[in-house]
């Protein structure tokens, strides 16, 4: 199985500790799908920093194709971490040569190589999706919180398997929302509700899962880890239950050390 990653990359830079991370939403889940001893890649832009040179080496390092990797004039996009006990806070963000990422022709056939691409609400992909799609290629997008707005107009239509964050919304209300959602195209809907595992349909029942108990260290990249799981188990052709342990036994794993890999 191959899974195409693209959009968004960063290096998650850990205040207190000092130190920087390579990380961002689609980027983590490519290195993620690895552990399960299946191909990936990574199709983005970085800068012509030492960041864009780590981010790099350490794609190359988990095996993740980086072939589809561009690297500009400027800086690599920053994240500021700030730790709250053993919870992550997210602080300043710099967008750098990632804002004005685009894909090309050659990218979208290059994605189309792939049994599955996924990206996320931060990637600058929406638009494209239905040029990727159009090729055949199943597509996973990360709508993290964002539960309504342009992002979901542009995507939805074209997503197989549509993937929210939200573990404040009453369960009736949840349901009524992934229901609306599902009517809009995706094959099945995903809500990740922190400490509460979670939830999906798929047009016809709804299915609940709980967490894997760990030792928790740092919450970075949990989600993107269920993510990876989730789409391992779906490109097998599992149960949804079995996709949805294998999303949080994978997240488990990725709560037990700091930074997202």
């Amino acid at each position: 199985m191959k899974l195409a990653a693209v959009g968004d990359n960063c290096i998650d830079y850990y205040v207190d500790k000092n130190e920087g991370f390579p990380g961002g939403n689609p980027v983590n889940v490519s290195v993620y799908f690895r552990r399960f001893n299946e191909s990936s890649s990574y199709t983005g832009v970085v800068g012509d920093d030492s960041f864009g040179q780590l981010m790099i080496d350490s794609l190359k390092t988990k095996g993740v194709d980086t072939s589809h990797i561009r690297v500009e004039t400027g800086k690599t996009a920053i994240t500021e971490v700030h730790m709250n006990g053993k919870d992550r806070v997210l602080g300043d963000y710099d967008e750098g040569v990632l804002k004005n990422f685009k894909l090309s022709d050659e990218d979208i056939r290059f994605l189309a190589t792939h049994d599955i691409v996924v990206s996320g609400c931060w990637g600058m992909i929406e638009k494209d999706l239905g040029k990727i799609k159009n090729h055949g290629v199943k597509i996973a997008f990360d709508f993290a919180t964002k539960l309504e707005g342009g992002i979901i107009e542009d995507a939805i239509p074209y997503v197989d398997l549509a993937f929210f964050s939200d573990d404040d919304q009453d369960d009736e209300i949840l349901k009524e929302f992934m229901i609306k959602i599902h009517l809009r195209g995706p094959k099945v809907v995903i809500v990740t509700r922190g400490e509460h595992g979670s939830l999906a349909y798929d047009g016809s029942n709804f299915y609940q899962f709980g967490i894997v108990p760990t030792c928790l260290v740092d919450t970075m990249g949990a989600g993107d880890s269920y993510i990876a799981g989730f789409i391992y188990g779906y490109l097998k052709g599992l149960s949804i239950i079995e996709c949805m342990r294998l999303g949080a036994e994978n997240s488990a794993t990725t709560l037990t050390y700091y930074g997202a890999w």
